[in-house]
This record gives C-alpha cells, structure tokens and sequence, in this order.
C-alpha cells in the first residue's frame, strides 16, 4: 500500500459551472481524501509561477490569463496512489477523449480548460504542494 498526498486544482471553468461539489464527491467516492483546500484567486505572478515550465510554450500568456479569471479550489488529495487514481479520476487532458464518468469528460470544455490540474509525478506533487500550501495546513489524515 501506497499512501500518498498529491496536488489538484478545480479550475476556474469548472468553478463558474458550480461544480465544486460534483468534483470532490468523484475524488471521496474513489477513496481520496480532502487533505486541505483553499478558495482562492490566483494573481498573475502565482500563476506564472505554478506554470513556469511553459513559459516559453505560445500558450503560456493564454494560460495564465484564464488561470487568474475567476477563483479556484486548490486541495491536498491523500490516499492510496493518490497520484495515479487522481489522474485516472480526472480523464484525459483532452476532454473530449476523456473517457465517460471522468471530470474532464463531465466538466472539462477544452484542452486548456479542462475543469482540473493534477499532479503527474511525486516530485510535482511536492512542489506544487509547497508552492501554494504550508505544511502545517495538509492534514496528515
């Protein structure tokens, strides 16, 4: 058993449709727990930041511009290969080959904004988890 805690945002697409609730359920019903959250609104620099491995990519302004239109819910997912299940929970990048039942294919409109973020490796996890909370905040549940 794998027990580890990984990093996910419900964008601000998915936030406007009131999904909120919709998402955490996927996430509790698929046994991950909601480690911390937080309701914010990203300002351009945190953004930036959260994404500065696509600086250099021609969407990266895009990006940032939609990443700080409207809050979003950033939580610590703990649970068994949390990591990989959050993944599996989220669906394709692409929503529209996001398979049936997934958050993308339910709540994502594009590749760009597909309702969620989640971490891909246990080193991404640690520092987006690091970037936006203090240790203290992630319940060690």
């Amino acid at each position: 058993m794998s027990m580890e805690t990984t990093f996910s945002i419900i964008k601000p697409n998915a936030m406007k449709k009131n999904a909120i609730g919709g998402i955490i359920n996927k996430f509790e019903s698929q046994g991950l727990k909601i480690a911390a959250a937080k309701l914010t609104q990203l300002s351009k620099e945190k953004a930036e930041e959260f994404y500065s491995e696509h600086k250099e990519r021609p969407f990266f302004g895009e990006l940032v511009t939609f990443m700080t239109s409207a809050p979003v819910m950033l939580m610590a997912l703990h649970g068994e290969n949390a990591i990989s299940k959050n993944r599996e929970i989220m669906g394709a990048t692409n929503p529209s080959e996001a398979a049936a039942g997934t958050i993308r294919a339910e709540y994502g409109d594009n590749v760009g904004e597909n309702a969620v973020h989640g971490s891909d490796s246990p080193e991404s996890a640690q520092r987006e988890l690091n970037l936006f909370f203090e240790k203290n905040e992630i319940c060690n549940c």
